[in-house]
């Protein structure tokens, strides 16, 4: 897990960005104490209501455009200190560099968030179109030993629960760095007493013995009715 300032700067993103300090407080949200975890909650709600507040003033008026203008650098910059703005709020994002990307750290607190406490995901910051794209992008691109580590846990995350909105898009990212330790998590979860993981570790393991397969509804439902083996 990256759980500090300290850890975003070793993955060499210590280029002074104001961003790092400022959402320092967000690794709290994916903390197994729950008092560090209302804590960081409440630092999201109240970011968020300053954001929504700054929203509101860009369309209050009329007023002159330059005014425009620095109202919504306000909104914009509020906008970056809760999730989703974080991830794009100011920030150069092109399509296939997520590995290089200065906010990579934020968009993997992002889907972790999202995969250990989906509840508080969904009422803070509910985003289904940034997870696609985000899990997308990063099946998509060079994994190293420690981007590989950490996508293997959040497909090993997601294949524990009942599925959610999106969940589908982590088959991709199975597939970008199937080896012994994801199999193994998933045989792990395959064995276990929770049928959601019996299930979903099955089918993974299934569709990474058939790369050919495309992972669909239709190959998913013909899958469970067991005409695919």
């Amino acid at each position: 897990m990256i759980s500090s300032v300290a850890e975003v700067t070793d993955l060499g993103i210590d280029d002074n960005h104001e961003w790092v300090e400022d959402l320092a407080w967000a690794y709290g949200l994916v903390s197994p104490d729950p008092a560090e975890r209302a804590a960081a909650l409440d630092h999201h709600a109240r970011a968020r209501t300053e954001a929504e507040a700054a929203f509101a003033r860009c369309h209050e008026g009329p007023f002159p455009r330059l005014l425009f203008r620095t109202r919504m650098r306000t909104y914009r910059r509020a906008g970056g200190r809760c999730f989703p703005g974080a991830l794009w709020s100011g920030s150069e994002y092109t399509y296939g560099q997520i590995s290089t990307w200065p906010r990579l750290p934020l968009a993997l607190l992002f889907l972790e968030w999202e995969a250990r406490y989906p509840r508080e995901w969904t009422e803070h910051a509910k985003a289904w179109g940034a997870k696609q794209a985000l899990i997308r992008d990063l099946a998509a691109t060079d994994h190293d030993q420690q981007l590989r580590a950490k996508l293997v846990d959040l497909v090993d995350l997601a294949v524990q629960r009942t599925y959610r909105c999106k969940d589908r898009e982590y088959v991709r990212v199975a597939r970008a760095v199937d080896g012994d330790e994801l199999r193994g998590r998933l045989h792990k979860a395959q064995h276990s007493e929770n049928p959601a993981a019996q299930l979903h570790a099955s089918y993974v393991l299934w569709l990474l013995d058939h790369p050919e397969i495309p992972n669909t509804r239709h190959v998913w439902r013909t899958w469970r009715s067991g005409a695919l083996t």
